[in-house]
């Protein structure tokens, strides 16, 4: 299971988010996209070395995001199960490759032209 898929799950989830520039984030998840942008409600947000600040809402960008902490009531083995099997492709086993062949680049005119010259004595 990818990880953003798990942190999808995590709505009503009270944690702490700790960024890459060391601000702790504590709030409760409302949403969490397939960014890992992470949406929370009634959080408190401290500024390294800095006093804590609460705000209503606070969205961070995923890619700001050092890593999560979860709450030790959280039960990983639930969350962690897939809903759906993904279903691997099948691949063809015989016949010719789909697509339009291999190699690099395009064809190049319509191929070797054979010229034949017939003389008349």
């Amino acid at each position: 299971m990818k990880l953003v898929r798990f942190l999808m799950k995590l709505n009503n989830e009270i944690v702490s988010i700790e960024l890459k520039n060391g601000t702790v984030v504590h709030g409760t998840i409302t949403g969490v996209d397939i960014s890992m942008n992470t949406h929370l409600k009634t959080v408190k947000l401290t500024l390294k070395g800095k006093n804590p600040v609460t705000l209503d809402h606070l969205s961070v960008r995923g890619n700001n995001i050092r890593y999560y902490i979860l709450p030790d009531s959280l039960n990983l083995e639930t969350l962690l199960v897939e809903e759906t099997p993904r279903v691997k492709p099948k691949k063809p086993t015989t016949g010719r490759p789909l697509g339009r062949g291999r190699g690099r680049g395009r064809g190049r005119g319509r191929g070797r032209v054979l010229h034949f010259v017939h003389h008349f004595d």
